[in-house]
Formats: C-alpha cells, sequence, structure tokens
C-alpha cells in the first residue's frame, strides 16, 4: 500500500500551496514545469517547504483540508517544524 503525502510549496508570491501526493518529488517537478495545478501554474513554486506523511489517502485527505484552513503564517510554522501536523 503506497504512503501519501501532505506537502507544502512556498510560491513566489509569498503563498503557500498544500497538496497530497505519494511521490513528493515528481509532483514538485510538475508544479515547477507548470504542469501542476493550475493555482501553481500562476503563482509558480519557489521552494518545498515540507511534506508529512500519511498511511493512506482518506487520512491524507483530511489532513490537507485541516492544513488548507490554517493561515500562511501557521502553515510556515508547520513547514519551519514549529508546530506538529494534523493528524
Amino acid at each position: 500500500m503506497a504512503v501519501w503525502h501532505v506537502y507544502l510549496i512556498e510560491c513566489r508570491d509569498g503563498s503557500v500551496y498544500t497538496g497530497i501526493a505519494v511521490d513528493v518529488d515528481r509532483r514538485y517537478a510538475q508544479h515547477a514545469a507548470g504542469k501542476g495545478a493550475r493555482y501553481t501554474r500562476s503563482h509558480p513554486p519557489l521552494r518545498l517547504l515540507t511534506s508529512f506523511a500519511y498511511p493512506d489517502r482518506s487520512t491524507a485527505l483530511r489532513a490537507e483540508y485541516a492544513i488548507k484552513q490554517l493561515s500562511p503564517e501557521r502553515k510556515r510554522a508547520l513547514g519551519a517544524g514549529a508546530q506538529a501536523p494534523p493528524a
């Protein structure tokens, strides 16, 4: 069974994009090449902040939703390790 990840990308305009993937490096490369999500096509990625592993897609989707509710500052705190990721 594949391990799913929730990942955070800091965009060039200072915003923070949140997504899920099995292969975070491949997905980040897609975002960087302009082939990822619509959001990162108009807000190009600057760097990958962090990623968190989850045992299945369902758990990763719930965590992604919880992270998307956070402010950009709280998302950056997650990326810096100053805050624990949602379960």
